[in-house]
């Protein structure tokens, strides 16, 4: 991992395009990310992303963690520990009501219930059961398939794919999109798959390189680069904001402004 960082404390230069489906990540954006992930890599890293006891528990967490927060994730987890109820087998063996009250504390508990079903049912169907044997399938065929189970979009299937499987997919979430658009890197704007494909284009196609990179982005991202008052004076990624950002123009100029009053969320 260490041979993959840059330690360069040049600020990167803006990056002002639109990030499109067919566009291949110039030979700029590479050492940018990087720089990105060396500074908060440096003071916040290593991560040890995903909290989880078996490749199966990241797969429930990532199905679980939609719409809620880990904590709601990490009470119905136990729940389902408690129940012995953390494998294929079992889940798929629960009648429907026991296994929505187990997953309650997640929110949207009856059809997160379903999500979970469908994907052991897929999980049995496909691969007699075996997360072995899928995660031996390559990755785009996987994810294809992944994709066609009901309940689970590209953000949870490359959460199964990186963090349950170590494939080297990189996951893309509203943090990515909030820390990359007020940076520059992207437009900011929720364009899953251009923006991962971005990303994989630029560095190397490392499964623990992509782990460690998402996780700092998600604790800078609920830590310092909030939606609504963001820490900027704090944040690992402070002194990498450009010059024209209207975050570093209302840090300049008025150090105690409340930055969420001056612009929009």
């Amino acid at each position: 991992m260490e041979a993959l960082i840059s330690h360069g404390q040049e600020r990167p230069r803006r990056l002002n395009r639109r990030v499109l489906a067919e566009e291949v990540a110039d030979s700029n954006t590479g050492p940018v990310l990087m720089r990105y992930f060396a500074a908060m890599s440096q003071n916040l890293g290593p991560m040890r992303w995903w909290p989880a006891r078996t490749p199966f528990e990241v797969i429930v967490g990532a199905i679980l963690t939609q719409n809620t927060s880990w904590g709601n994730v990490e009470r119905a987890i136990a729940n389902l520990r408690s129940a012995q109820m953390l494998t294929p087998s079992a889940i798929a063996a629960a009648r429907m009501a026991r296994l929505a009250a187990l997953v309650r504390p997640s929110g949207y508990f009856r059809q997160k219930a379903k999500k979970l079903k469908a994907f052991v049912r897929f999980l049995q169907r496909e691969y007699g059961g075996s997360l072995k044997r899928m995660f031996e399938t390559p990755t785009e065929i996987l994810r294809e398939k992944l994709l066609s189970v009901h309940g689970i979009g590209p953000e949870t299937a490359d959460s199964i794919l990186l963090y349950a499987g170590k494939h080297a997919v990189f996951v893309v979430d509203a943090y990515t999109h909030r820390i990359f658009g007020r940076h520059g890197i992207t437009n900011g704007e929720p364009e899953y798959e251009n923006v991962r494909a971005l990303v994989e284009a630029a560095l190397p196609r490392d499964s623990q390189l992509f782990n460690e990179f998402h996780a700092l982005v998600v604790n800078t991202g609920k830590n310092w680069c909030r939606k609504k008052e963001p820490r900027c004076a704090e944040c690992p990624l402070g002194s990498l904001l450009p010059e024209d950002s209207p975050l570093a123009q209302i840090r300049a100029a008025k150090p105690d402004i409340r930055l969420s009053e001056s612009m929009p969320s």
